[in-house]
């Protein structure tokens, strides 16, 4: 008799279910928080990104003795005038990259719109990442975002640093008096330039969250022991 009891407990001991922390550490994650939190960043710094790149408001000079309102993008140039008329087109009219007023802002274009694209790239594949399974695939993945994300930070900051040696044109000088490198003269800096370099600046955390963004790095809630 007592050797079928201890059959019936062996036997519902090994159907029961084993809730150590071993056990739970195996089981499937379906997402990181930091992984979540990665992805959200880096598609809100694509789109910072992006519209800085765009922005006609990098240089900008108010009204100033009756004459026009002005101001340059990487790409644009508006004017507004004393009677509220507002007027903008791309450099060269058709947008011809060699139409840009200075080597410095075709080299700051250059930069620029190509770490925007890497990334753009990178927070792509950091969307990616939230559907794969737990393991080496995700760990690589991230970090290659990583590494695009730190050569994005490089590249735009470097298209930042250029943009300003371009103040001495001839181009902008007709509109900002003695403007030089690093001094815009009767212009000022812009929302657009500022937005641009607040972007880059919040991109330098993003290979931090990629290193912790894999699922795997979520340590499991220890149950206690029931004694």
């Amino acid at each position: 008799m007592h050797s079928l009891l201890d059959r019936k407990k062996k036997s519902a001991a090994g159907v029961g279910l084993d809730m150590s922390p071993s056990s739970l550490s195996q089981a499937p994650r379906m997402f990181s928080c930091v992984g979540c939190f990665w992805v959200l960043l880096s598609s809100a710094l694509v789109a910072i990104c992006s519209f800085s790149f765009i922005s006609p408001a990098w240089i900008v000079k108010d009204h100033l003795k009756n004459k026009d309102s002005v101001s340059f993008g990487l790409l644009w140039h508006c004017s507004e005038s004393m009677d509220n008329m507002y007027s903008c087109y791309t450099f060269g009219g058709l947008g011809k990259f060699a139409d840009i007023p200075s080597s410095s802002w075709q080299t700051s274009a250059v930069l620029c719109s190509g770490g925007c694209a890497l990334l753009a790239l990178s927070s792509l594949l950091a969307i990616i990442t939230i559907f794969l399974p737990s393991g080496q695939c995700e760990r690589r993945a991230c970090t290659l975002a990583g590494y695009m994300q730190t050569a994005a930070v490089f590249i735009m900051a470097s298209g930042l640093l250029v943009y300003p040696f371009g103040l001495n044109s001839t181009f902008v000088k007709s509109f900002c008096g003695n403007s030089s490198i690093y001094y815009a003269g009767e212009c000022q800096i812009g929302w657009g330039y500022m937005l641009a370099i607040v972007g880059v600046m919040l991109t330098l955390f993003l290979p931090f969250f990629a290193k912790y963004a894999p699922k795997e790095h979520m340590s499991p809630t220890p149950i206690p022991a029931i004694l």
